[in-house]
């Protein structure tokens, strides 16, 4: 395992230098500059700006200096002052991090849950229920989702706050709202898992024998039929982590979404490319995990 890991670490560095790259170039392609918004300045204070953060210089030198700066871990934003990507990064990460947590949380929950109920009542009214309701979150995109959340449960019945992120009820809708869209995968996902595990031989055995349905699942089916899930939580993990841009927006979350949105209009080129290579290496973790599950709950498998 501890090979696999290693090789599996090894292969993130091109990945990552390519995310890097790219990041640089792309932002770069952006229309206007990082201080082009500052009416006040003359335009011989803005030279002597971009002069100070090397934006003067041909575009390949400004790529090698943040290459450079990159891999000492000192990238400075344009746009909050005498502070680095790394100090913004780790100050607004958490919120995202517990948003994304809670998230994933309530889209297991729910998501097994009712992949659970569709598969022992396969073609029921049960079944059909539980996976219509699981399209919800697949038909509504997050934009569309959290202002009508917050439409019916802060503003009409005043059960959350709509904006906020200072009390427990704050965490309520921003979660709901960023889980919908993976409880929807994770339930078709657990009920295709089950139904292949429950009609293989060795089932049809312990039934012939006179187990009792919660032990046949519990003991039997859940290790094999939850592995599609097991595997989607890389992603998924990474997913609600990395995809809560929306939701931190909408309901004025402090959260590292909100950084890297309006680094992007702001044309904060560091503080973009800082929060991009963050978010790559984050899902490229999460991946490596739900690998390791994987082979965890299924030996047949192996570390190749």
């Amino acid at each position: 395992m501890l090979r696999f890991i290693a090789r599996r670490i090894l292969e993130t560095i091109p990945v990552l230098i390519i995310i890097a790259t790219g990041t640089f170039f792309l932002i770069h392609a952006k229309p206007g500059g990082p201080f082009d918004r500052e009416k006040a300045t003359t335009p011989e204070i803005r030279k002597a700006i971009q002069a100070a953060y090397g934006l003067d210089q041909p575009l390949h030198v400004q790529y090698l200096t943040y290459m450079k700066q990159l891999l000492k871990g000192d990238l400075v934003s344009f746009k909050y002052a005498n502070r680095t990507v790394k100090e913004l990064i780790l100050s607004a990460f958490p919120a995202s991090l517990e948003l994304g947590c809670l998230s994933l949380a309530i889209a297991l929950t729910l998501g097994m849950t009712a992949g659970l109920i569709a598969a022992l009542h396969k073609n029921s009214i049960f079944d059909y229920s539980a996976m219509s309701l699981t399209m919800i979150g697949i038909c509504l995109p997050t934009f569309v989702l959290g202002p009508l959340l917050a439409l019916a449960f802060a503003i009409h019945l005043k059960w959350f706050n709509a904006i906020g992120w200072d009390f427990a009820r704050d965490r309520a809708l921003p979660a709901l709202t960023l889980s919908l869209y993976f409880t929807a995968y994770i339930a078709r996902l657990t009920r295709s898992g089950l139904l292949e595990i429950l009609n293989q031989d060795f089932i049809r055995t312990a039934r012939a024998k006179g187990a009792s349905t919660t032990r046949i699942l519990f003991r039997h089916a859940l290790r094999g039929g939850l592995a599609p899930v097991v595997s989607y939580l890389g992603p998924a993990t990474a997913g609600v982590i990395t995809g809560s841009f929306v939701a931190e927006t909408v309901f004025q979350i402090p959260g590292l979404g909100r950084f890297f949105v309006t680094s992007v209009f702001n044309s904060d080129y560091f503080l973009v490319c800082g929060t991009v290579i963050f978010y790559g290496a984050l899902i490229i973790f999460f991946n490596l995990l739900a690998d390791i599950a994987q082979v965890w709950l299924n030996p047949k498998l192996k570390f190749e």
